[in-house]
């Protein structure tokens, strides 16, 4: 067991350990910021045909211009900047777990079908 687990099993209380977990990970480059677009479609059908315009080589922002129900579709679905804990919790799961440049979804939540282009990580 790493010395700094034995530290905090022996010396802390389990809420200070969990803020110390916290600050570690945040301190070691485990918590980043995902820049990211999206296109937001009512049925799951329509973000497979979509995906595969985008597949086939239609730019992302012209689809979410085109099909997007979201706002942002009008910017081509960016979404800018976003860290952990501002986006719906499946979407923020695949948005943080997908590697730059991928086109991930879709993605199901409360608000419809998502595919996430995941622009940039940091």
């Amino acid at each position: 067991m790493p010395v700094v687990h034995v530290f905090l099993n022996v010396h802390l209380r389990t809420d200070e350990r969990t803020k110390v977990i916290i600050i570690l990970a945040i301190v070691g480059g485990m918590v980043k910021e995902v820049n990211a677009s999206h296109i937001l479609v009512s049925t799951e059908k329509k973000a497979l045909d979509v995906r595969e315009m985008i597949y086939g080589g239609e730019k992302f922002g012209d689809m979410a211009k085109k099909y997007s129900s979201c706002p942002s579709g009008k910017k081509g679905g960016d979404l800018g900047w976003f860290s952990r804990g501002m986006m719906v919790k499946p979407f923020e799961d695949a948005a943080f777990s997908a590697d730059k440049g991928a086109v991930v979804g879709p993605v199901r939540t409360e608000f419809g079908w998502h595919l996430i282009y995941v622009k940039d990580v940091k």
